[in-house]
């Protein structure tokens, strides 16, 4: 007789434990995306600078133009795919581009004038043909009127915007 009460409790005890387990590795789970949220999502604070109220403070450029040649990581800025058609009629150009820059805050600068870039850029590819885009030279003179074009100031009076390369990654031709 006391066999059969023992016998009865192990698979309710089984059960239990499963789900038992079963709840904490969810938990465990759902911490642990929490935890990946809380860290991809937040900035550190930035610290008081001159930069950021607005005063020049030559020493702080120079200071960070020296972090940035210590081997800081580049900054890549990607742009929205391109479609435009080929000079002259009938064939069309898709293409994708990334911009290196040297900081942060240029790129924060650039993202403020990317509807004038872009517009810049659309200017630029569709007076291109397929013939002189197909070659390596096209595309290597390619980057350098993008480069300029980027560049040049996008206000009279001021300052133009740096950048250090333009990539292409993705360049189709029909």
């Amino acid at each position: 007789m006391s066999e059969k009460p023992k016998a009865e409790t192990e698979p309710t005890e089984k059960k239990s434990n499963s789900s038992l387990i079963i709840i904490i590795l969810l938990t465990l789970i759902l911490l642990g995306g929490a935890g990946a949220a809380y860290f991809f999502f937040t900035k550190p604070a930035a610290p008081a600078t001159a930069a950021h109220t607005g005063e020049a403070a030559p020493e702080a450029e120079a200071e960070a133009e020296e972090k940035h040649e210590e081997g800081a990581p580049p900054v890549f800025i990607d742009m929205e795919p391109y479609t435009v058609n080929l000079q002259p009629e009938g064939q069309f150009l898709q293409a994708s581009f990334n911009l290196q820059v040297k900081d942060e805050k240029v790129a924060e600068e650039i993202k403020l004038y990317m509807p004038q870039i872009r517009s810049r850029l659309l200017l630029l590819l569709s007076a291109k043909t397929a013939e002189e885009l197909s070659k390596q030279e096209g595309k290597t003179a390619l980057i350098t009127e993008m480069e300029e074009a980027i560049e040049k100031p996008f206000s009279k009076g001021a300052k133009p915007v740096k950048i250090d390369n333009v990539f292409i990654t993705s360049f189709v031709i029909q």
